[in-house]
């Protein structure tokens, strides 16, 4: 390892040590553990979730369970290995029966995803469903409208596309998923 990936992972472990004894929202009280994130730090693309459910609590990774091994394989085959990659969560905790993390806990969360992104320097972020979207580019957005679309934020391209696990419940949404992820690779290795 280099320097520059030396420095980057210290600061980065010591941001996951200072976000493990965060309280800014109740949902620390309520989990295992910090779910942090994980993956290539030195990679171009960061995928960002909405928060870590009960595999991943009990894991201390994300996206291990089965919408994570449905992202593995759509990862592998659009050519972009789990490992080529960093993954993490717009929420660090486990929201509470595994629902959708609202507005407050976000807004609550974002500061440790923004020095993530700050130490780690991606210049392209995929953000995996509704609450990922809403949180980081538009709280109006319409995931029928805006998945597949490079939206431009500072010097970054952000994607919006579908999470895994709406995937497993809808089958049909397989075919624009993988649209995008294709659309994601062929950017990616331009």
């Amino acid at each position: 390892m280099d320097s520059v990936s030396e420095m980057k992972m210290n600061s980065l472990k010591d941001l996951e040590h200072r976000a493990k004894a965060c309280t800014n929202c109740g949902l620390r009280s309520g989990c295992r553990g910090v779910v942090f994130g994980e993956g290539n730090i030195d990679s171009p693309v960061m995928f960002v979730g909405e928060g870590p459910g009960q595999t991943e609590d009990e894991l201390g990774r994300p996206f291990v369970g089965k919408a994570g091994q449905l992202l593995d394989k759509i990862l592998l085959a659009a050519e972009l290995p789990r490992e080529t990659v960093y993954i993490t969560n717009i929420v660090k905790c486990r929201p509470p029966g595994n629902r959708t993390p609202n507005t407050q806990e976000m807004q609550a969360c974002l500061p440790w995803l923004r020095q993530q992104f700050a130490l780690m320097r991606p210049r392209f972020m995929v953000l995996l469903g509704l609450a990922a979207t809403h949180g980081i580019l538009e709280p109006n957005l319409k995931m029928g409208q805006s998945h597949g679309q490079w939206f431009e934020k500072g010097n970054v391209l952000i994607m919006p596309t579908y999470h895994p696990a709406a995937i497993l419940r809808n089958p049909a949404l397989r075919k624009p998923a993988w649209e995008d992820f294709q659309k994601i690779s062929q950017t990616v290795h331009e």
